[in-house]
């Protein structure tokens, strides 16, 4: 299509950060669920006090009625509540202190699964490779959406330590979030293991992608493709998986005898700041004396955005993108010429059977491992979408 005097041969999507309520049925039908039955094994509810309603579990959660409906059928059909006509639901009083000793024991062998927020491959291959392993060794998955916040990552976290989980895998928000909350896990003898990136200020297991060798081996390539000045556009900009890709690219520029320049290489927000932030910033790399041309940008929400906002510039160049993860719900490789695809399910699979070596082992945090995998690198001789800014 045309639109402004820039030719792109695909439609723009549409940015923006799915509600939990958005989130696949099963995982979210699935953490009601377990969240209502940590309620029931904490005490939460009097037998001669009404449960959750159904209107509450929407308003709560922020989900259809059907979702709120399956989660407290499914608490009916187990035996733990009890429906009684033209009065409500109420925990099943007969058995009720069998069901508080047997479901702490279920939530004792729960591993708490708290999940960065941002939908896509990456996140759901990590949430399928946990729930395989666990599944296997008899294990349940509490999953938990923190969205981002160091807010409802602390949240997800007191409710693992609350219910005593057997133990806790955590992809982390941007930054050092929750260092107290994390220390107490540590001292309440609960594994935990990392995912995707680590914490320089503790000393815990992780599971993580080689992110120096995945911004120095896309900065070669680029090279390799004709390229000298390379502009590098992020999302987060505070977790060791940024950084360690920024010194990757900047090794990858020494060694080839290029500048590292510094209105090239800032570390800073370019998704999601607003579209005017995020164009003005682009206008600055493009309006230089001597443009960027190729970008590298942080993962496909950065390359949707920059496909956009590309759009609202003028003067005839190309752009060539190179995406640095798949994180996102598109894909980026018609956008792009390099992209890495991470290997997720793997690093799920292997955060898992880590932490339940953990547990059989009963010394969570002797020796620390960091375990670090290699990502995928696809290329395309021509982007199926070619950026070319062009004079009106």
């Amino acid at each position: 299509m045309t639109r402004r005097g820039v030719t792109v041969s695909c439609r723009r999507p549409e940015l923006r950060r799915p509600a939990l309520s958005e989130q696949p049925e099963p995982l979210l039908y699935q953490q009601i669920k377990q969240d209502l039955l940590a309620a029931v094994a904490r005490g939460d509810y009097r037998l001669d006090q009404p449960f959750i309603t159904q209107r509450e579990v929407c308003e709560r959660y922020g989900v259809s009625t059907t979702t709120a409906v399956r989660a407290l059928t499914d608490l009916v059909t187990d035996g733990v509540l009890l429906r009684r006509r033209g009065k409500g639901t109420y925990v099943a009083p007969q058995r009720e202190a069998s069901h508080r000793e047997v479901l702490q024991q279920e939530v004792a062998q729960g591993v708490a699964c708290i999940v960065h927020g941002l939908p896509g491959p990456h996140v759901s291959g990590i949430v399928q490779g946990v729930e395989s392993v666990l599944s296997e060794r008899g294990f349940r998955m509490f999953l938990a959406d923190s969205d981002g916040t160091a807010a409802r990552e602390a949240r997800a976290l007191r409710q693992a330590i609350a219910t005593g989980a057997a133990g806790v895998i955590l992809y982390p928000v941007d930054g050092e979030a929750n260092t107290d909350l994390l220390e107490e896990v540590r001292r309440s003898g609960i594994p935990l293991v990392l995912v995707d990136r680590y914490r320089t200020d503790l000393a815990t297991d992780a599971v993580v992608t080689d992110d120096f060798g995945l911004g120095h081996r896309l900065t070669a390539e680029l090279i390799a493709r004709g390229h000298r000045r390379i502009g590098t556009l992020w999302s987060e900009t505070r977790s060791t998986s940024v950084r360690d890709r920024l010194t990757g690219h900047q090794q990858a520029l020494r060694e080839h005898g290029l500048p590292i320049l510094p209105e090239l290489t800032t570390l800073s927000s370019y998704f999601p700041a607003p579209e005017a932030v995020r164009r003005a910033a682009l206008a600055r790399l493009f309006d230089a004396a001597e443009p960027p041309t190729a970008l590298l940008c942080a993962n496909a929400y950065v390359v949707a955005a920059v496909a956009g906002d590309l759009l609202s510039l003028t003067g005839r160049r190309r752009v060539e993108l190179a995406g640095l993860d798949d994180a996102g719900p598109y894909d980026i490789l018609p956008l792009t010429s390099v992209a890495a695809a991470l290997p997720s399910r793997v690093m799920g699979e292997r955060a898992a059977e880590l932490l339940l070596d953990r547990v059989d082992a009963g010394d969570a945090y002797a020796d620390p491992q960091r375990i670090v995998l290699t990502a995928e690198i696809r290329t395309a001789a021509r982007p199926v979408a070619q950026l070319q800014i062009l004079t009106h």
